[in-house]
């Protein structure tokens, strides 16, 4: 069974997708980062650190269950087909996480995609040149700044995600914050991309964010006025990180996609 935590009525599971190196050295990727952060993040997550002293990413996306139904945050990397497989360890495991889990594709009644970045998308469309959701049934969230800002992101994903979700009628574009009919939120996080987006569930005190790509290492959560090398606007995206982190509830967990860890209570 996949690590799950229950807040109030619901369950949220990490569905493993994959595991492997990062496609350039850390310190490039937080070019400010100094030594003492480095050792105390990896005081933090040992287990994002190589033998060779290269980046080492989990690939996940997250369930959130209730009795009112199954939100899949994010599509993983997908099939070996998948655009993430130039640089992603695919095939991806998220079918059969799922499966551990109990939950079947045609359950999912909403995937909201935090971002655009291939392996967030990876399962979203599945088929080659006939493509089709792999979730028949849900709805695709996706913010609108996203979808306006694609060329710059990927502009592949137009034609193999964002056509075959319109073709079936299954891409609902937000605009900024908007609640699910599953009780959770969905929050504009902009800055990693432009519509950045990320999923709060909440129950009393309780609080599960869960990230997407405003935290991808450790160093971000320990520091994170850091600038990460792959943000499109890196002012906005450390406003995003502090607005989250500074959410008031007793407990906040952090549901990240690439952390060793699923879930980091603060």
């Amino acid at each position: 069974m996949p690590p799950s935590l229950q807040i109030g009525p619901y369950t949220v599971t990490a569905l493993t997708d994959g595991e492997g190196p990062f496609f350039s050295p850390r310190s490039q990727a937080f070019p400010e980062a100094t030594d003492a952060q480095w050792a105390a993040a990896d005081r933090f997550d040992p287990g994002a650190l190589d033998a060779e002293g290269g980046w080492r990413l989990q690939f996940r996306a997250y369930a959130v269950r209730s009795e009112r139904g199954v939100t899949l945050v994010d599509a993983g990397i997908g099939p070996a087909d998948s655009p993430a497989a130039s640089w992603a360890p695919v095939p991806g495991a998220l079918p059969a996480s799922m499966a551990a889990a109990g939950i079947e594709p045609a359950e999912v009644d909403t995937v909201v995609l935090t971002h655009l970045h291939t392996d967030h998308v990876g399962w979203a469309v599945v088929g080659g040149e006939q493509a089709r959701p792999f979730f028949p049934n849900a709805a695709y969230l996706l913010q609108q700044a996203e979808l306006d800002a694609i060329e710059e992101i990927n502009p592949h994903l137009r034609s193999s995600v964002i056509a075959p979700l319109r073709a079936t009628g299954q891409l609902r574009l937000l605009d900024g914050d908007t609640p699910l009919g599953g009780g959770e939120r969905v929050v504009a996080t902009p800055g990693h991309t432009l519509g950045h987006q990320s999923v709060l569930v909440a129950s009393g005190r309780e609080l599960v964010a869960v990230t997407g790509d405003l935290l991808v290492h450790a160093i971000q959560v320990l520091h994170p006025e850091l600038a990460y090398a792959h943000e499109m606007d890196a002012g906005q995206a450390r406003g995003s990180r502090e607005q989250v982190l500074r959410m008031g509830a007793d407990t906040l967990y952090l549901a990240t996609p690439h952390l060793t860890e699923p879930f980091i209570a603060r």
